[in-house]
């Protein structure tokens, strides 16, 4: 089956004719035009997708989901439309035996996510989320440097993600809502830059928070800080902030022989990291994005074996974003071996609490 997939390009399909889709996923595609071909998209919106595939020259465009599967039989989905809509339409793409690049968060719920596992097959069709920002060259540079010890023992972390979104932000009807969007920034922006963080310093263990409404008319947080304990003992300080005029995403690692930085806002370059460490030379720049991961998608793609960033590896960023939750709600610490399926947080982000 890899043979036959590597031989002919994978048949793609977006869902969701939005900003995302124009302006992330289709110049992804266009890179990879030698290995992928959009042949349809869909939207609700039956004007949005005729000039969605007037502007991209896709072939087809339809308004039903279950219709554009049917007829077309994608190989793969993009997912691009508002979160509260991720775990149905994902797995009836996998049902339909498409494989699913999802944006995020890939589901609203640690249940909503087993959902979406149990619908995988053994081989494919398989489910990833885009989290581009683990495959510019600068993060795997750091990966591989950690992971052979060359940067000695990892201690420290902060992981800061302190954006700006003006009142006027909210008022598309199903953001900042625990039942639309699943939460505020920790679920919705800083989930990026925290995938990030746990790609390098792995499973987490405990978490404590806080999280407050302290200026957005919203009904989850527009503010969360937590500090969190990871199993091979490193602990990291995490902001998320919707507040913040001076708009940054900030990483910093402390090893125990070198520091590592970056700086950016919605994506970096080579040039946006720096390190303490002789060794520190990313090489090829390879800017974090859609492409990137993308290119990891197909690849996986084309030899049957699951995509990064997904099954284990993304139900684990899920998990430290329901923990945060968990232990900003009740005031208590949270320990990641707690979130089982009777944990009042697993079915839904807030617990069926209140800021």
């Amino acid at each position: 089956m890899s043979g036959e997939r590597s031989g002919r390009r994978a048949r793609v399909a977006i869902v969701g004719a939005g900003a995302i889709a124009a302006h992330s996923h289709m110049p992804a595609l266009a890179a990879q035009a030698h290995r992928a071909e959009v042949v349809a998209a869909v939207d609700t919106d039956p004007a949005r997708v005729r000039e969605f595939c007037a502007g991209h020259g896709v072939p087809a465009g339809y308004t039903s989901l279950e219709e554009m599967l049917a007829a077309e039989r994608p190989d793969i989905v993009h997912v691009c439309t508002p979160p509260f809509l991720h775990a149905q339409q994902v797995v009836a793409c996998l049902e339909a035996g498409a494989w699913v690049w999802c944006e995020k968060p890939l589901c609203l719920s640690l249940a909503e996510f087993d959902a979406i596992s149990a619908a995988e097959g053994d081989g494919g069709p398989y489910c990833a989320v885009v989290f581009q920002h683990r495959f510019g060259s600068g993060a795997r540079h750091l990966r591989d440097l950690a992971a052979c010890g060359a940067l000695g023992r990892p201690l420290v972390a902060v992981c800061s993600t302190t954006w700006f979104r003006a009142p006027e932000y909210f008022a598309v009807p199903w953001r900042g809502r625990w039942d639309t969007e699943g939460g505020g920034p920790a679920m919705g922006h800083g989930i990026h830059q925290m995938d990030l963080m746990l790609s390098v310093l792995g499973e987490w263990r405990e978490v404590r928070a806080m999280a407050g409404r302290l200026d957005r008319d919203t009904e989850a947080e527009d503010v969360s800080m937590a500090l969190v304990r990871f199993e091979n003992g490193a602990m990291a300080s995490v902001v998320n902030s919707l507040l913040s005029p001076r708009e940054e995403s900030y990483l910093r690692f402390d090893f125990a022989e070198a520091t590592v930085e970056l700086r950016h806002l919605y994506g970096y370059r080579n040039a946006d990291w720096s390190s303490t460490s002789p060794l520190w030379s990313p090489g090829e720049d390879v800017p974090s994005s859609h492409a990137a991961q993308l290119g990891a998608v197909l690849d996986a793609y084309e030899k049957g074996v699951r995509p990064p960033v997904g099954g284990a590896d993304a139900r684990a960023t899920l998990e430290l974003v329901a923990g945060l939750y968990a232990a900003a709600l009740t005031g208590a610490p949270v320990r990641r071996a707690e979130l089982t399926p009777d944990h009042p947080f697993y079915p839904r982000m807030n617990g069926g609490l209140s800021l």
